[in-house]
């Protein structure tokens, strides 16, 4: 499983969603039109056919892409507040100059930079898009022994962790062990910000958490949310707020070892075999993108 070919955002605007991306994080637009009925059926909300989309890559290559949907804002959403996806960790080149240029722009600066608590070689900051959405910006000072990063093409490149949150990580990791194949690794316990923030508790508070290791060097991180959080609904009739759906590559069939066809050849679908979509442990949806 693996590499993370796109995040799908559920935004009130593609307007401000484009403007935002394209000036401060230089992200360029690759696609756009409707979401097409095959789409629609494949994630389980057959209403969304035909609402407006918005793709856009990384100045340095297309592997990568934001799914932009516009829909109405869902009342009294907020990341980390609920179980599923939360956030993008997307690798940039240098953390801290790109945080000067964001402090007047249209995302919120949710956390400054700051180097990890478990990790001084790590460096990151955390914003909120107009979508909601939580983005991380994260750069490797150097290498980092058992955490392979690939490396920043750009200013700003693709996205290589996302971040799911719900209420066991045993439950988190034994789903996409005996899903995918991906190997457990050991709980280790970190600052998380932005949830540590939506509980009331100290920005030094500890979370249990775990980097999944996918391929192509991208991690799914798994983070143990507070008994206060909130299941993520079981179903919508348009996609969830914020992070709505994470689509990773495979080269084997997984889940119920069916696939649709690929709706398109744009991306993310260009070269693809074939599609499904998932739920997983936290009740997020995951799109399973088929490449020989």
């Amino acid at each position: 499983m693996g590499p993370i070919a796109c995040v799908t955002i559920r935004t009130p605007s593609l307007e401000a969603s484009e403007a935002a991306y394209g000036q401060f994080l230089h992200y360029r637009p690759v696609g756009r039109g409707g979401i097409s009925a095959a789409e629609s059926t494949l994630w389980g909300v057959p209403g969304l056919a035909g609402t407006p989309y918005l793709l856009m890559a990384p100045e340095a290559a297309t592997d990568f892409v934001f799914r932009f949907v516009e829909l109405p804002p869902e009342p009294g959403y907020r990341a980390f507040r609920r179980h599923g996806w939360q956030a993008a960790e997307l690798i940039v080149d240098r953390v801290d100059p790109l945080a000067e240029r964001l402090r007047n722009s249209p995302f919120e600066i949710v956390a400054p930079p700051l180097d990890l608590s478990f990790c001084p070689d790590i460096r990151a900051m955390q914003i909120r898009g107009p979508g909601g959405e939580i983005i991380y910006l994260t750069e490797f000072k150097k290498p980092v022994p058992g955490l392979e990063a690939p490396p920043a093409r750009c200013a700003v490149d693709r996205t290589f962790i996302v971040i799911v949150g719900g209420k066991s990580l045993e439950g988190m990791q034994r789903y996409f062990r005996d899903t995918f194949g991906v190997p457990e690794t050991p709980a280790m316990e970190s600052r998380v910000q932005t949830m540590a923030l939506e509980f009331g508790l100290s920005r030094e508070h500890r979370f249990r958490l775990a980097a999944l290791p996918l391929l192509g060097r991208c991690y799914i991180e798994a983070d143990e949310m507070p008994p206060a959080a909130q299941p993520l609904p079981e179903r919508h009739t348009g996609l969830p707020a914020g992070i709505s759906m994470v689509s990773f590559c495979s080269p084997a069939l997984a889940g119920n070892g069916r696939a649709s066809a690929p709706p398109d050849s744009i991306p993310p679908y260009a070269g693809a075999t074939g599609v499904e979509c998932v739920r997983g442990a936290a009740g997020e949806l995951l799109e399973i993108i088929f490449r020989p």
